[in-house]
């Protein structure tokens, strides 16, 4: 079953990756040659790096923004107002609910011919849409570590709640920040509804580009495919390494934070 599983799941990546690769496959099993042409072709494609620096660009200012944004408002509704935490995973996961093409409409219909440009309007729609899985990474986060507790021990020992913030309780959640970052910056990448309905050619993205370039030419889309996938593999290594390195630095934090916090008590015990 495990057997079946892992060919259903592979088989069209590696058929991508041969075709990508092939000079023609019509009548055989595998390609009748292999050739770069179809990936010299691309990059030499001006369009296709445009395209490919504004998605890059649009997806990760988005995912940033809504980073900077939602994880301090996530700790303080789960260390300050824990009773609204229920009210508020509700109202977040709600968005989760609302098709890409109910979206698009509401923000036409909301905001077209007021003046205001519709690339900020995608991105205030990318933040919201991404609000779900911010909150459940960086919430389960702030449980795992015990967050209240962290900022309590911090206080006593001196610090602000911002410094204890920054210092303590980002380095502590950085991987599940990493995981929520990555996951919503892939959704970004590949997401297409929406930018397609607000701005369509005029701000083309590597989506837009490909849904062009498939009906002219299967290698040249089976080509940009890869590059895709290369793309963040690259992107989603890098950014496990630099979690892997932030939790073993956090650990330590940690550590020293509830030993010196266990050393007041006893100091104060002993008075």
């Amino acid at each position: 079953m495990l057997v079946i599983a892992a060919i259903y799941l592979f088989l069209p990546i590696a058929a991508t990756v041969l075709y990508s690769f092939a000079t023609t496959w019509n009548t055989t099993v595998l390609p009748e040659g292999l050739t770069l042409n179809w990936y010299a072709q691309l990059f030499q494609d001006m369009r296709f790096i445009e395209s490919f620096s504004r998605s890059l660009l649009l997806s990760g200012g988005a995912t940033l923004l809504a980073l900077l944004v939602t994880v301090p408002a996530i700790f303080t509704i789960m260390v300050y107002a824990p009773r609204l935490e229920r009210a508020i995973q509700s109202l977040v996961m709600a968005s989760y609910a609302l098709p890409g093409v109910i979206m698009a409409v509401g923000l036409i219909r909301a905001y077209a011919g007021k003046g205001i440009s519709m690339l900020l309007i995608i991105i205030g729609a990318y933040v919201v849409a991404m609000l779900p899985f911010i909150y459940q990474a960086v919430s389960n986060s702030l449980r795992t570590i015990n967050a209240a507790v962290l900022m309590e021990a911090a206080q006593l020992l001196g610090a602000s709640r911002l410094r204890a913030f920054v210092r303590i309780i980002v380095p502590n959640i950085m991987p599940g920040i990493l995981v929520a970052g990555l996951l919503s910056f892939s959704m970004l990448f590949g997401e297409f509804v929406l930018i397609n309905m607000l701005v369509g050619g005029k701000f083309e993205t590597l989506q837009i580009y490909l849904y062009g370039v498939i009906s002219k030419s299967g290698h040249m889309s089976s080509a940009i495919v890869v590059t895709y996938f290369v793309c963040m593999a690259i992107i989603s290594t890098l950014l496990l390494k630099l979690g892997t390195t932030g939790s073993t630095a956090a650990i330590g934090s940690v550590r020293s934070t509830r030993s010196a916090k266990s050393t007041e008590s006893k100091r104060r015990a002993l008075r």
